[in-house]
């Protein structure tokens, strides 16, 4: 991969090169250049058929007026004004032909040449903004890097013999009665119940239920159906209207609202309430179980005592350590612990802050111009 740094290194050398050619004419002076080249194409362009034809007097009478008009109205230090000038004078005949058009654009051709050193400027400009960008993309990689590299320190560092069960016990143990216990709550409660819980799960962003579709909970809070379990009203969108017909009041409805959000009901579990292994850091763990407790005792409250022992957890002394045993033990490969051993993880390291360093500077020298 090309070095971003030496990139923007010529990057700006270019664009300086560059300014100092404009410099020796003008930037205004070439902007406004490239401004009546346009302006006298558009002219061109507009009148070229109509100024040719005799039988369009007025035409060409309206034409050489504005082609008088646009040159009177340059700049006097315009570049190239004199070239101007000459396709004024050679569009200023009694009669035009189409080929006094094209010599016009032959010199218009000529007086744009002299745009190069602006339309150079320009691109070096967008080079230079562009392999700034890239420094940027390249620091925001160095840092994810350093970050994982630091991770594996850490790791490197965890006690791999810590009890790490006095941490998954109770967390195994909470997560499945509480799964346990939504699953009875969907199978036995009615669908309108169910649903209504879940809707109030918005309160607790913490606790990420997936909010029930719109279509589907007007269902259930209208129809008599609603009152079925969410596995009962799954087993009727699977049957034919006419075998429906005997189950429920409108099997069309039920068909619309159930059987569109099949997958949705089919995919309600436990898990936005579960703590899974390994466990977050403590803060997050903590804030989480305090709303689980708000939203577990909805529906299962003799479970909240399970979730009030992992809350606990997070204010053990050793809960760091247990964790980043915990962590270690999932996550490291059998490859990174070797690469923490033969201490290749810390030479990347300070190859990455070193790289991390040249990059910041880099921005900080070569700013946003």
């Amino acid at each position: 991969m090309a070095d971003p740094v030496a990139r923007l290194e010529r990057a700006d050398a270019d664009r300086q090169e560059s300014n100092e050619q404009i410099e020796a004419v003008g930037e205004e002076g070439l902007r406004n250049l490239r401004e009546a080249v346009a302006d006298l194409r558009e002219i061109l362009t507009a009148y070229e058929d109509r100024a040719v034809r005799d039988e369009d007097f007025a035409a060409f009478i309206e034409f050489q007026d504005r082609i008088g008009h646009f040159t009177n109205d340059l700049p006097e230090d315009l570049p190239e004004r004199e070239t101007f000038e000459e396709i004024d004078d050679l569009l200023q005949q009694r009669r035009l032909v189409e080929s006094d058009f094209e010599r016009a654009r032959e010199r218009l051709n000529e007086a744009e040449a002299a745009l190069d050193p602006l339309e150079d400027w320009e691109d070096a400009t967008d080079r230079y903004r562009e392999a700034r960008r890239a420094v940027g993309r390249r620091l925001d990689e160095v840092r994810d890097e350093i970050a994982d590299r630091e991770r594996l320190q850490r790791l490197g560092e965890a006690d791999l013999d810590a009890p790490v069960e006095r941490l998954r016990d109770p967390i195994e143990a909470y997560d499945a009665t509480v799964s346990e216990a939504f699953e009875s709550f969907v199978a036995d409660s009615s669908a309108r119940e169910v649903l209504d819980f879940l809707a109030t799960t918005a309160h607790f962003p913490l606790v990420p239920f997936e909010r029930p579709p719109d279509d589907l909970r007007a269902f259930v809070r209208t129809s008599e159906a609603g009152g079925e379990s969410i596995p009962q009203l799954l087993e009727y969108a699977g049957f034919s209207r006419s075998k429906l017909d005997h189950y429920v009041d409108d099997p069309d409805a039920l068909k619309r609202a159930v059987a569109t959000q099949q997958t949705y009901l089919e995919r309600l579990d436990a898990d936005p309430l579960t703590v899974g292994w390994p466990p977050p850091e403590a803060d997050v763990l903590r804030w989480q179980c305090q709303e689980r407790i708000s939203v577990v005792g909805r529906f299962a409250p003799e479970v909240v005592p399970d979730l009030r022992a992992v809350r606990e957890l997070t204010r053990r002394e050793d809960y760091d350590r247990l964790r980043d045993s915990a962590l270690a033990r999932d996550q490291l490969t059998g490859g990174e612990r070797e690469r923490l051993r033969s201490g290749a993880v810390a030479e990347e390291l300070a190859d990455l802050r070193t790289e991390r360093e040249q990059l910041d500077d880099a921005l900080e020298t070569y700013s946003e111009r």
